[in-house]
């Protein structure tokens, strides 16, 4: 790790040292949502010739890829 990598990973750690339970929960709402925002954007780009339906069958179908099968 690069010192400034190091430095800001201080500081980010010290950030989530400071909120509250519900804040960083709140947070990770946060993430989740645009993480699965970006994801439906580079799909429609990569695929925008599909329909609606079409579309959302292959967003389920690699979603489902997704999923932790350990359990």
């Amino acid at each position: 790790m690069k010192k400034r990598d190091s430095v800001s990973h201080k500081v980010y750690l010290q950030t989530l040292r400071r909120m509250s339970p519900e804040q960083r929960l709140n947070k990770a709402f946060e993430l989740s949502y645009q993480s699965k925002q970006l994801f439906i954007q580079g799909l429609r780009e990569r695929f925008p010739e599909l329909g609606e339906s079409e579309f959302k069958q292959l967003m389920l179908d690699r979603l489902k890829k997704c999923y932790n099968r350990n359990y």
